[in-house]
């Protein structure tokens, strides 16, 4: 399993900063623009996926994220913060009025893991609950979703059929094509980002 511990408090910190400032400008329509790689640890200059996930008032607001590490977690950090908050095409552009009321959670990804498995009940199987995000891909069709999912649906049929249906697939389909990738992420979070500190 991957640890928070990877990330120091001082890392976590900045990324959160990073994603308020990503929106912060976003608000007052500037583009978001590649921070500097100068002074900051060589974990955050590590090429990562990451998703940003942003609620208001406990309820999502935008989730936007690469599962691929195309470029530095720094990087990816700024651009999906900016991408959650304006680009999130389930939601309305968040908007002044509700910056300072936004959470943020930053989902650090671990790289793809195909899983080879021949049915539905083999995928059940090999999935852990709470631990790993799943990513189904066919053809033209493909969705994720993140581990903490596992909170709204931890049943592991249920799961599966409910991204399935998000993929644009039927709930029960499976087909040999089918190609199954799971992932693990290191969540942080404010509560996570001041724990050593409490």
């Amino acid at each position: 399993m991957p640890s928070i511990e990877q990330y120091s408090q001082a890392d976590q910190r900045y990324l959160l900063q990073l994603a308020r400032q990503a929106i912060a400008q976003g608000i007052i329509g500037h583009q978001p623009v590649p921070p500097s790689m100068a002074a900051v640890s060589t974990a955050l200059q590590q090429p990562r996926g990451c998703f940003v996930t942003l609620t208001l008032d406990g309820q999502l607001r935008g989730c936007i994220g690469n599962l691929e590490a195309d470029t530095t977690l720094l990087e990816a950090v700024w651009r999906n913060s900016y991408l959650a908050a304006f680009k999130d095409q389930r939601f309305m552009p968040v908007t002044a009025a509700e910056l300072d009321r936004l959470n943020y959670e930053i989902s650090i990804l671990t790289p793809l893991t195909p899983l080879s498995v021949k049915n539905e009940a083999a995928l059940l199987e090999r999935l852990r609950p709470g631990i790993d995000g799943l990513v189904l891909t066919d053809g033209g069709h493909r969705a994720t979703f993140l581990p903490s999912v596992w909170q709204q649906l931890p049943q592991p049929e249920r799961f599966v059929s409910q991204l399935r249906l998000k993929a644009g697939l039927p709930a029960d389909y499976w087909r040999d094509s089918l190609r199954c990738d799971i992932y693990q992420a290191i969540k942080i979070t404010e509560e996570s980002a001041v724990a050593d500190e409490s």
